[in-house]
């Protein structure tokens, strides 16, 4: 298989999906590959930092909270192919997996379409699906049948944890404790109860593995795990905190395959994908989420800053050979690394005083926020750091805001 870097994007068109600010480096390798980029954006976002040397055109769309009216976004792209020939339509953002779906499959554009995109969106969808194919996952049910719900909340002992079956991360996410704090959720959801599972709350270890793959393959992937879980950093306040895990170590095979496992059965062709997992007090591994997109929280930085893989570049690639040209992920090394993230109380938090030579990034992009990923071919050094970092900047930096129900950009 030859190297993914000899491959040329010249004659194709690239339709990127981003009702949020980001990919830029999945923008930028799509003009460096040659390709014709378009990029579909929120109206609110028509001044963000875009890399308009790599963007042929941009295309507005009205939006609230980030929200598109999907029948405005697939007359408007019908509108477009009149005169362009689109050859692939990509979802930048969790948010747009769906739409991205439905947009490939009215204008017969090659890719994901809609049932496999709700693998990777709809929470209950993947759970039922994982279970169906005997992987393990937590208990859980659909918020819907209320004879069904007693009877699990019966058999499964609490705490349980009430999820949004379609909204990224840890927004809209209830702990609950009893029945009847359940219902007291349940009933102020009024008619939107059918949107959202209850699944058993799990204590333990989270971890992350960020994949490339293509024809179906596993490509590169590389595990980390989370500091305290991100629900409970988004929860109680915290700083959020992951490292990577050595590669070929037991928990990195294990991680690995239970994450290839899981792309196969959800029908994954090609993509970047963030996929998260649990390793419970029973000692057993279970599936928590899949998302084909690549991590938030600048992780695609971590995972640069240990391996050398952009993440946003590589998966570019993988559009752009569409399953029809060779790829392989370049030649890559590993060393340890380590990232934190914090709100902060400072506008632009001032982290001249972190100073030690194993800082390879800082955060500078966003007011109010604070973070830093170091490296080292220690991983004790990395833990020491990342440790003695956190209580650092809980005093320092550290701000708390209360969990969100939907998401801001």
């Amino acid at each position: 298989m030859s190297s993914s870097s000899s491959m040329s994007g010249a004659g194709i068109t690239i339709v990127c999906l981003a009702s949020y600010y980001k990919g830029t480096d999945f923008l930028n390798e799509c003009r460096r590959q040659g390709c014709r980029v378009l990029l579909v954006t929120s109206h609110s976002l028509e001044h963000a930092a875009w890399p308009r040397e790599s963007i042929d055109e941009f295309f507005y769309v009205p939006d609230v909270d980030k929200v598109w009216n999907i029948n405005d976004v697939m007359l408007g792209l019908s509108h477009v192919a009149k005169r362009e020939t689109i050859d692939r339509i990509v979802a930048l953002d969790e948010f747009d997996v769906e739409t991205a779906a439905i947009l490939r499959e009215h204008l017969r554009v090659p890719g994901m379409g809609q049932t496999t995109a709700r693998y990777f969106r709809d929470k209950l969808a993947m759970r039922t699906r994982a279970a169906a194919e005997g992987l393990p996952v937590p208990a859980f049910i659909h918020v819907l049948n209320h004879r069904k719900l007693n009877e699990f909340m019966e058999r499964v002992p609490p705490p349980w944890v009430l999820k949004p079956r379609s909204i990224a991360g840890s927004i809209g996410v209830k702990k609950l404790h009893s029945q009847g704090e359940f219902w007291e959720a349940a009933n102020a959801l009024g008619d939107q109860q059918s949107f959202y599972l209850l699944e058993q709350f799990i204590p333990g270890d989270i971890y992350h593995v960020d994949a490339i793959t293509y024809d179906r393959q596993v490509q590169f992937s590389i595990a980390s795990k989370y500091g305290r879980p991100p629900m409970e950093v988004s929860q109680s306040g915290d700083v959020f905190t992951t490292r990577t895990l050595a590669p070929g170590s037991p928990e990195d095979r294990e991680l690995a395959t239970l994450n290839q496992q899981v792309l196969k059965v959800f029908g994954l062709l090609l993509s970047a994908s963030h996929s998260e997992f649990i390793r419970g007090r029973d000692g057993k591994l279970y599936f928590l989420e899949t998302a084909a997109r690549v991590g938030g929280a600048h992780i695609n930085e971590l995972v640069e800053a240990s391996t050398g893989i952009n993440l946003w570049a590589e998966w570019a690639k993988t559009e752009i050979a569409g399953g029809k040209m060779p790829y392989s992920v370049p030649p890559h090394g590993f060393e340890y690394a380590g990232l934190l993230i914090s709100l902060a109380r400072q506008e632009w938090p001032d982290t001249s005083a972190y100073n030690d030579p194993e800082i390879v990034w800082r955060m500078n992009d966003k007011s109010h926020h604070v973070g830093l990923i170091v490296r080292s071919q220690d991983a004790q050094r990395i833990e020491q750091l990342v440790r003695e970092y956190a209580q650092r900047f809980h005093h320092d930096f550290f701000a708390y805001e209360p969990p969100r129900d939907k998401p801001t950009a």
